[in-house]
């Protein structure tokens, strides 16, 4: 498990990621409440279904002005089971509040979903006709790492190691534990688009957005540090 070790205090509050936390919450409880059919109508609505987005056969412009590419949105906010739940919205916060702090809470919410948008697009191309919905944060999530990673590149992250029946707590560069991530990423996607029941390239596809964001974010960063 990652744990960012902070350092500086906080002069505000970060609300973005508050914001997030909250709704993605607020979701799960109301879905977990649902009677099962009632919840799965809900997921087939409100998902992105891959072979829903862009069809090959049909002119583009109606395509990009239908509504139905509003579920790109509100996928990234339905979680079905606890542990996809929790473990999004651990690396959310681990990487999402030194990031919200750097940028200011309103471009970190921007790029958590427009981060989140590509990277469902990019996921549901990788399995254009499959009627399954993707669902869940993840690809924003990564698109959050990928800002951390371009921002604090010389960062260490704690990491708790299990040896025996001992817990060894090391500092080690944040740049190795997210590469080695990425490189997991790469593996899966090879391995099939259903490894795991996850959308691989969402999560390659939002991580690059993530670096891309940062770079395009310097100058605003910057005049924002001098204020």
């Amino acid at each position: 498990m990652f744990v960012h070790v902070e350092t500086r205090r906080r002069r505000q509050l970060q609300w973005a990621t508050l914001l997030i936390v909250s709704v993605c919450v607020l979701c799960f409880v109301w879905l977990a409440l649902l009677p099962l059919p009632r919840r799965i109508a809900v997921l087939q609505e409100w998902g992105t279904v891959p072979a829903s987005i862009f069809n090959a056969h049909e002119p583009l412009w109606p395509q990009l002005t239908d509504p139905s590419l509003l579920r790109l949105f509100t996928a990234l906010f339905i979680h079905i089971t606890w542990l996809h739940l929790l473990s999004n919205l651990l690396f959310l916060v681990i990487f999402g509040l030194p990031g919200e702090r750097t940028l200011g809470s309103l471009r970190f919410l921007l790029l958590f979903v427009v981060g989140g948008i590509v990277a469902n697009l990019i996921g549901a191309l990788s399995l254009a006709g499959v009627r399954l919905p993707i669902i869940g944060c993840s690809g924003a999530v990564s698109a959050v790492v990928g800002t951390y990673m371009a921002l604090f590149p010389r960062a260490r992250l704690g990491l708790v190691l299990p040896l025996g029946l001992y817990l060894e707590f090391v500092r080690v560069p944040a740049f190795l534990l997210i590469g080695i991530w990425v490189l997991l990423q790469l593996l899966f996607s090879y391995a099939g688009p259903s490894y795991g029941a996850y959308v691989w390239w969402a999560h390659i596809g939002g991580f690059v957005f993530g670096l891309v964001f940062a770079l395009f974010s310097r100058d605003a960063i910057a005049r924002r540090l001098r204020r």
